[in-house]
């Protein structure tokens, strides 16, 4: 039987999840409709790669649902099922954004502004940061592996709003064609190692995770 500060933290934790699926999704929609209309690749890629975030949550939100019940120490069918569409989606996101930064240079496009990617990157950076540290703590106060590794997995979130700003404020600035096109390449490496630590995770079904290069294994 979960005692109550368990099944406090765990209340905690599923508000955690659900705040992070729709933080990803206003995100998404709004990174998508200003990359469209702005010519900006980087934050469209940015906001397609928020968009496959709302999967992999809904296995975390499914995770500790299932923590409330019992202690979690691998991964559902659900789960890694979503971790496959997680996996591929984001490999596709790669292949996509590699290709749409070499037509960009070899067309010479730009963008018309990178003023929204600026304010988008801004606002996840402050919001994954909480999310971030809200669910460490939260995991380490129950000792919990799966929400340790879902706060690890946050970072790559925020390490992504670090690539988008940057790109960003490069070509706000100095106006160089090709900042654009470099956001968007380092948009598309994060997402390929995604890809691979999900495709990873869904095969072995351990809970650890690989944000930026550091493991967290389960």
């Amino acid at each position: 039987m979960k005692t109550q500060s368990t099944a406090s933290f765990l209340n905690i934790a599923l508000f955690l999840g659900l705040v992070t699926i729709g933080y990803n999704i206003i995100e998404g929609a709004v990174s998508i409709w200003f990359g469209l209309n702005d010519d900006t690749l980087a934050l469209l890629g940015f906001g397609v790669d928020s968009l496959v975030e709302v999967i992999s949550g809904a296995g975390i939100v499914h995770a500790v649902l299932r923590m409330r019940k019992s202690p979690v120490e691998s991964r559902d069918q659900f789960e890694r099922q979503a971790l496959r569409i997680t996996g591929w989606a984001f490999y596709l996101l790669a292949a996509g954004m590699v290709l749409g930064a070499l037509l960009n240079v070899l067309q010479g496009n730009r963008p018309v502004t990178t003023v929204p990617g600026i304010l988008v990157s801004l606002v996840s950076i402050a919001t994954m940061w909480w999310l971030m540290s809200a669910k460490m703590k939260v995991g380490k106060a129950m000792h919990s592996e799966a929400i340790i590794a879902d706060a690890n997995c946050t970072k790559t979130c925020l390490l992504l709003s670090v690539v988008l700003l940057a790109g960003s404020v490069l070509y706000e600035l100095f106006h160089i064609g090709w900042a654009d096109a470099v956001g968007s390449l380092g948009i598309a490496w994060f997402a390929w190692r995604e890809g691979k630590e999900s495709l990873e995770t869904a095969r072995t079904g351990k809970l650890g995770c690989c944000c930026g290069g550091s493991c967290e294994a389960s």
